[in-house]
């Protein structure tokens, strides 16, 4: 897992046994082909670290700061693989990306005549029938808002980071395993069901486990509006969010934690958020 350049940066200090682990200039040559990307990089927001000092195989995530303004995230290899491989002329951003993706509106076929609009028997013009809204999912159990189950539905865990904070986290509380869905009372994408990446139903609290992916464009834009439509239908029924943010994500909510990698001490902290929620005495009763 990419972790924090300043973190990274620590560990090759330890693993070299010096205080410059690569010299300034030693990959000046293997970043010439993107000048874009060297554009885009600045050593103040990366701790003083010089591009050229920076392997482009490196697994760091660099913070990148585009023409307009934007910061993101991203590791030397996600930005050397963007669409266009060689980063000549441009240079790529999530924020720029979508707003240069405008909604496309279908054009309708040209016709010889043009109807006159629908009229009734008084004269008075029909109105348009509205759109009818896409059918909501049917599958999702008649159970009261809150309750967890498993759902049919559910998508399947999305990474391996995922899969080790649940067996981490179950193996320190000794809760509910298998639930994956929280009945809402607000449909949510023609659900009236939420699929966090945990679901602790004696503690009624939902975990999620953010990171940017791959291309640098999970949970940043619109997605973002989607996990905070999220969180909020969970806090209607009771429930609450704690995001694990990785990378430069910030966070949504109070109880969010910014973490750049999965470890123990990570667990630690998540565990003491579920006390700042429910109270240590709750939380520590599930302890094994």
């Amino acid at each position: 897992m990419a972790e924090r350049v300043e973190a990274w940066w620590a560990r090759r200090q330890w693993s070299k046994g010096v205080d410059v682990p690569y010299a300034i200039g030693a990959y000046r040559e293997a970043w010439a082909a993107f000048p874009a990307l060297i554009r885009q990089y600045h050593p103040d927001l990366n701790g003083g670290i010089a591009l050229s000092q920076v392997p482009p195989a490196a697994d760091v995530l660099l913070l990148w700061q585009c023409d307009s303004g934007h910061r993101f995230a991203a590791t030397p290899t996600e930005q050397r693989l963007r669409p266009g491989r060689e980063r000549r002329r441009s240079a790529w951003c999530p924020e720029c990306s979508e707003l240069a993706s405008p909604t496309r509106v279908p054009a309708l076929p040209m016709r010889e005549s043009v109807d006159a609009p629908p009229v009734s028997a008084t004269g008075v013009l029909r109105p348009r029938r509205p759109k009818k809204s896409p059918p909501l999912c049917d599958k999702t159990p008649d159970l009261p808002p809150g309750a967890a189950f498993v759902s049919s539905c559910a998508p399947r865990p999305a990474s391996a980071v995922e899969d080790r904070l649940r067996a981490d986290l179950f193996a320190r509380l000794a809760l509910t395993e298998g639930l994956n869905a929280v009945r809402v009372t607000r449909p949510f994408f023609q659900h009236r069901e939420i699929w966090p990446d945990l679901v602790l139903s004696e503690l009624r609290i939902a975990v999620e486990y953010d990171s940017i992916g791959r291309h640098g464009l999970e949970h940043v834009g619109r997605r973002e509006q989607a996990d905070r439509r999220k969180d909020r239908a969970l806090r209607a029924v009771g429930w609450e969010v704690v995001r694990v943010r990785t990378g430069k994500l910030e966070p949504l909510g109070p109880h969010d934690l910014q973490l750049a990698t999965w470890n123990r001490a990570a667990l630690d902290r998540l565990i003491e958020a579920f006390r700042g929620i429910r109270g240590p005495l709750l939380v520590d009763a599930y302890s094994r």
